[in-house]
């Protein structure tokens, strides 16, 4: 009887640990920018604030980062972050991101060219440019992943 109680509670921790585990794994995100870049600070909060445990690492060398990571120069923008096996470009919306992973298309990843008004870390007061997030496979074709503002 015991080792049934200790079996079923064995089961029960790694049956409901291991998806725990992968959803803490999946909030991980890797972000490469500028050591002066205040608007790619300012992302990075809005990352950890919205559930995210983010690793930064400052480099004056973002061209080499974004040739490494497959980005195509259409898709590019300030900052360049990796979460699990996607590339994310520029000011993407931690939701966005979250739905990414969620999701789980079989895509490169997502971008949101230039540096838009309004998006998260381009905040200027009530200022606010409609954007699209581009969602992008490996030969850097594109699809509207979301449109925000």
């Amino acid at each position: 009887m015991k080792k049934q109680i200790l079996g079923f509670a064995l089961s029960a921790t790694f049956g409901f640990s291991t998806p725990l585990l992968a959803a803490d794994a999946a909030q991980s995100i890797h972000v490469y920018k500028s050591p002066t870049c205040g608007c790619c600070t300012d992302w990075v909060d809005h990352l950890e604030s919205n559930g995210f445990d983010v690793e930064v690492t400052d480099t004056h060398n973002m061209n080499r980062v974004k040739i490494e990571a497959g980005l195509s120069p259409n898709l590019a923008s300030c900052h360049t972050a990796f979460v699990g096996d996607y590339v994310i470009e520029g000011h993407v919306p931690a939701n966005d991101v979250h739905r990414l992973i969620a999701d789980a298309p079989k895509v490169r990843g997502l971008a949101v060219p230039g540096m838009p008004v309004g998006s998260p870390g381009m905040e200027m007061g009530d200022r606010k440019e409609h954007y699209q997030v581009l969602m992008f496979n490996a030969q850097g074709q594109t699809k509207v992943f979301s449109e925000h503002n």
